[in-house]
């Protein structure tokens, strides 16, 4: 199975608005996915376009999508009932450094506390080594 194929069958994001190209790493507490930011996107045309950066809610959606694959990794392990993280939170969101397009970013995301259906995360976004975003939050499990 190969990356795209294996990030398809664990959540429901489609491209063009998947925003992670590869699991690195992934354990039942934590994740490290990857995404080179495609320097050929429509919406450099028009963010910043003479000094084109990826969006910082975009950065966010990227980590929020690695969290998802994280509980639906758990949820696929434990055999539970189908269902979906749906974003209810985000908290203290940082934003370090520019991402431009081409480059590659490093994601991890860590389960801080799982209560129920709720799960709470942390992530930071990473650009050669240098953080990028951090943000913390919260997904909720609902039935497919």
């Amino acid at each position: 199975m190969t990356d795209l194929e294996r990030i398809l069958d664990l959540i429901p994001h489609r491209p063009p608005f998947l925003w992670v190209d590869r699991i690195v790493s992934l354990e039942p507490d934590r994740i490290e996915t990857e995404k080179v930011i495609p320097a050929d996107l429509d919406l450099f045309k028009g963010h910043y376009p003479a000094h084109p950066l990826m969006p910082g809610v975009l950065l966010c959606e990227a980590i929020f999508q690695s969290g998802a694959l994280l509980i639906a990794a758990a949820q696929k392990r434990e055999n539970a009932m189908e269902s979906v993280p749906l974003l209810t939170r985000i908290k203290n969101a940082k934003f370090k450094r520019e991402v431009r397009p081409g480059e590659r970013v490093s994601i991890r995301v860590v389960v801080q506390e799982k209560i129920g259906p709720a799960w709470f995360l942390s992530g930071k976004l990473m650009v050669a080594g240098k953080m990028a975003v951090s943000v913390e939050f919260a997904c909720a499990l609902i039935e497919k």
